[in-house]
Parts: structure tokens; sequence; C-alpha cells
């Protein structure tokens, strides 16, 4: 058995046990913790849930509820941290970091003001992003009734998609996390390309600003 399928059977390991111990809270604070880890990935819970209802062992609506609520709880932590940093201090790492300016932040605010609600709603249906989309908008300080009836309502979609998944493929539910790691891995590729076409034209721009003071 390799070293991922062993992790994939540890994790749905754990899973169970939250279930069977607390019912649908355990497949909750199983996404809530999700949400603050992302290493700990959705893909296999929400399924593995819908099993589970599918099994009798859970109610239908009771993991929807329930993974929705843990959805939303994990994302209101992270966006408590990024209302905790705030723009000050997000301004001040930025001064220390290489190769990023505070124009850039600056441009990066202005968009997430025009665009944050779509930001948060469909962010909550991507991998990895789910997670992190809270915290630029805690920073901003998005009024948290939106962000939190935004939440909501991705969460609850991303949520019934692999709930429900689960809960008609039965004991295939595990075929849902193939399908879900090679959109993950699309994912990835693109923000690793689009960070690394950054990085090049930083440099050269810096290399172009050298030039010209010499």
């Amino acid at each position: 058995m390799d070293a991922g399928a062993e992790n994939l059977n540890a994790i749905a390991a754990w899973a169970v046990t939250l279930m069977e111990t607390l019912g649908g809270l355990g497949a909750g604070l199983a996404i809530a913790l999700e949400n603050l880890f992302p290493p700990l990935p959705s893909e296999v819970i929400l399924p593995l849930a819908g099993f589970a209802a599918a099994q009798g062992t859970l109610g239908l609506v009771e993991v929807l509820i329930w993974t929705t609520a843990g959805s939303v709880v994990g994302a209101l932590a992270l966006y408590g941290i990024g209302a905790w940093l705030g723009r000050r201090r997000m301004y001040a790492i930025v001064e220390r970091m290489p190769l990023i300016k505070t124009a850039d932040v600056e441009r990066t605010e202005a968009w997430f003001g025009r665009h944050g609600s779509k930001a948060v709603f469909f962010g909550r249906m991507i991998p990895i992003f789910r997670s992190l989309i809270s915290i630029p908008a805690g920073i901003e300080r998005m009024p948290l009734l939106r962000f939190t009836l935004l939440t909501t309502a991705g969460s609850a979609i991303w949520n019934t998609i692999f709930v429900l998944a689960g809960y008609f493929l039965g004991a295939n539910w595990h075929i849902v996390e193939d399908y879900a790691g090679v959109f993950q891995k699309v994912v990835i590729a693109v923000v690793v390309v689009a960070v690394a076409v950054w990085i090049t034209m930083r440099v050269r721009q810096l290399r172009r600003n050298r030039l010209a003071v010499d």
C-alpha cells in the first residue's frame, strides 16, 4: 500500500470515528477542522459522510446541515485571523518581503473591493482557496453578515455535491476523491504557473529599473 492510500485510510478512519462518536456533529467538526487545516481533504470527508447517510448511520439532511455549519465555523475562524492581522500588519509584512510592492497589495485590495462578494462565494468551491479566501475577507473587514451568508451559500453547494456523490456511490464513495484530486492538481498547476510568470516579470522589471539608474 503506498503512502497516499495509507493517508487516505487514516483520514477516513479518523472521520468515521468522529461520526460514530458524535453523529452529525462529528461530520461538522471534521469539516470545520478541514477549513483550518487544508491538508485534511473535504473530498474524502464529505463523500464518506454521504456514504454514512446512505447506510442509515446518519440522516442525509443532518449531514448537509452539520457539514455546512462546520464550513461556516471554520471560515469565521479564518476571517477572525484576517481581521486580527489587519491592513497595518499586512503592509508591515509586505514591506519586508522581496519582489512584492505595496502597490501590488493596493491593487489587490481594490480588486477585492470590487469583486469580494464573488470571490468569497465562488472561492468556497475551489480547492485551496476554500480556506484562504476567508483571510483577505477578514483583513478587508467585509461586513460579517454578508461574509457569513456568502460562505454559507457557497459551502452548501460544495458540500451538497460531495455528500450526494458519496450517498449515491455507496461503497464506491472513494471514487470521488480521485476526480477531486485531479481538479485540485489543475488548480495548483495554474497557481504555480501564474506565480512563476509574475516572479519572472517582476525580476525583469527590477533589472530594467537598475539599468536605467546606472
